[in-house]
């Protein structure tokens, strides 16, 4: 089972994601997109990515904007999963700009 980060590893971390925050009970972030179907396609892509994981984020979408939090349920916490689907989350925002 995956370590929960301490608060100064999650505080790390967020420095090197663009628009991250929070702590060790979970991190997130929001974007605003063109549109609304900029916004579900940027859910789309990153559904398909968490599937892939096997890691799910909880999402709330708002006309265009997207709110990702991630945080691993079974451990009560942020771990490196969480990081690291974060950066994918990343990654598909700024493919999607």
């Amino acid at each position: 089972m995956a370590d929960v980060l301490t608060a100064e590893a999650v505080e790390q971390e967020l420095g090197g994601l663009d628009g991250w925050s929070g702590g060790p009970t979970g991190i997130s972030r929001s974007v605003e997109l063109a549109g609304f179907p900029a916004a579900i396609a940027v859910v789309d892509r990153v559904a398909e990515t968490a599937e892939q994981l096997d890691h799910h984020p909880d999402i709330d979408i708002r006309w265009r904007t997207v709110t990702f939090r991630c945080v691993t349920h079974s451990v009560g916490g942020v771990t490196r999963r969480d990081v690291d689907l974060a950066r994918r989350i990343d990654e598909i925002v700024r493919s999607a700009r």
